[in-house]
């Protein structure tokens, strides 16, 4: 029966039968291979400076997947939801409640208040969008409306509705990485003509935030449904209490912690670090093994996470332990500040520095 399927092991599909979708091309060979097209040894830019580098190989997390399942078949035990989760989520939103109240007498343009924002607010916030990335990926509980409900109370501090819309976009993100006008997590081109500066950069990660809010309404836009009106009507009407019992300066604390945690700040830096193309090579997803996991879901075991969506973040680092000799000649990430301040300043990284794909009905 549909109600005894454990959908934690489905990596964030919402049937058993997926509908059909056009994906990219399965080519797995470089079109015109030379002697520097190894991925290691060439130092030079892989793409032209201007433009994205469009590929006609296949993304690659799935074959990785499907080499490591055959090497390791005991990593299908790692697979399944992560009771903790929960409580994770139920703490963290607890602790944005509680700042936000003890500070609903304090003026929003104090440094007591913007700074609190920041340090606690900002890595708060930062932790319940990415709680909300696990859980899109019905990593949470064995059913989907438990995943979704969860989502939607992971939502509450952020402010603004959110967890419906990133379920979707995030899935495709997963299923056609890099595909023109289906990933919506890639810039585009307006973006690369605007920004593909210093200070376009600078901008850009200042405000990544809502680039990554508006992009998908300019891209690909979704059919609404009754879980985006539910997120919808749920948040106004927290706002509309919050507002009521205690003012507008709860509130103003808890968008101000959603601006600082996609912007410079240092838990930030994972959404530039993760699918940005670096030191000339053609490597379209980056790990960072530091700290920072700690407080981000272990997102940082990004390879780890693309190639096995049903794994939840507890069990990531025992994925790497499995299976060293695939991760471990990976070239990773050492920190994401540093990452930030790089791909601002580094003109051989840019807004371009992206791998995009051409879907198979534009071949």
């Amino acid at each position: 029966m549909t109600a005894d399927i454990d959908y934690s092991l489905y990596g964030g599909a919402e049937s058993v039968k997926e509908p059909s979708t056009t994906r990219a091309p399965r080519r797995t060979t470089v079109v015109t291979p030379t002697s520097k097209d190894d991925g290691v040894t060439h130092p030079g830019k892989p793409q032209d400076p201007s433009d994205f580098l469009w590929l006609m190989t296949e993304e690659p997390h799935r074959t990785r997947r499907m080499e490591i399942m055959k090497k390791h078949p005991q990593v299908k035990t790692l697979m399944g939801h992560e009771p903790l989760t929960k409580y994770v989520v139920a703490g963290v939103v607890a602790l944005q409640f509680s700042t936000a109240y003890l500070l609903r007498h304090t003026s929003p343009y104090s440094w007591p208040f913007v700074l609190a924002a920041y340090a606690i607010g900002g890595t708060a916030n930062q932790n319940l969008f990415l709680a909300i990335h696990e859980i899109t990926h019905n990593l949470a509980f064995r059913g989907i409306v438990p995943n979704k409900l969860l989502a939607i109370f992971a939502n509450l501090p952020i402010g603004v509705p959110y967890s419906a819309a990133f379920k979707k976009y995030h899935i495709e993100h997963h299923k056609h990485m890099g595909v023109d006008g289906i990933d919506t997590d890639i810039p585009t081109r307006f973006e690369l003509l605007c920004l593909n500066s210093v200070l376009g950069k600078a901008f850009f990660a200042t405000f990544q935030i809502l680039f990554y809010a508006l992009r998908p309404g300019f891209v690909r836009m979704q059919q609404p449904t009754v879980w985006h009106l539910f997120n919808l009507l749920t948040q106004l009407a927290f706002n509309t209490l919050v507002w009521y019992l205690f003012g507008a300066k709860p509130l103003v604390y808890m968008i101000m912690s959603s601006f600082w945690a996609g912007s410079l700040h240092p838990c930030a830096g994972h959404f530039i670090a993760e699918h940005y193309l670096w030191d000339g090579l053609a490597q379209e997803t980056y790990s960072y093994y530091g700290p920072l996991n700690v407080l981000a879901y272990n997102v940082g075991y990004h390879n780890e996470h693309h190639d096995f969506p049903s794994i939840p973040w507890t069990r990531l680092p025992a994925l790497r332990a499995l299976a060293p000799e695939f991760y471990d000649t990976i070239p990773s990430h050492p920190s994401w500040p540093m990452v930030i301040v790089n791909f601002i300043r580094d003109g051989e990284v840019g807004m371009f520095a992206r791998a995009k794909r051409l879907g198979k009905d534009k071949i």
